[in-house]
């Protein structure tokens, strides 16, 4: 079952990285990858039991995918401390942008919901 899952999970990044090659090469291949997986999930309207027990056991090792950007911080921090203001503007602007989008994003789908519960 587990490899089935993780088989969903590496043709949906196989798709990716073609339509990355054939159609549109301004986004990364996985990226395309997983918002094909969430159309199919959306389509499906369920999680399958395969690619749950592939993403929980993928989910274990996600901290280790996250040391290399730290050490990446930790050895450029005197070029990050040079452009400490652009690095802070950015984050700050892509901080309320992503609370608006999530603030609008949530009153849709509490409107989505409250009219499907409608009688």
């Amino acid at each position: 079952m587990l490899l089935r899952g993780l088989s969903w999970l590496v043709l949906c990044q196989l798709l990716g990285t073609v339509i990355n090659v054939l159609v549109l090469p301004m986004l990364p291949g996985p990226i395309i990858g997983m918002l094909l997986l969430f159309v199919f999930l959306l389509l499906r309207g369920e999680v399958g039991e395969p690619l749950h027990l592939a993403s929980r056991s993928l989910l274990k090792y996600l901290p280790l995918l996250l040391v290399p950007p730290a050490v990446g911080v930790m050895v450029y921090a005197e070029a990050i401390a040079a452009d400490f203001w652009a690095v802070a503007g950015a984050l700050l602007l892509s901080l309320l942008l992503s609370i608006l989008f999530a603030g609008w994003l949530m009153q849709k789908l509490i409107e989505r919901q409250q009219r499907r519960e409608a009688p």
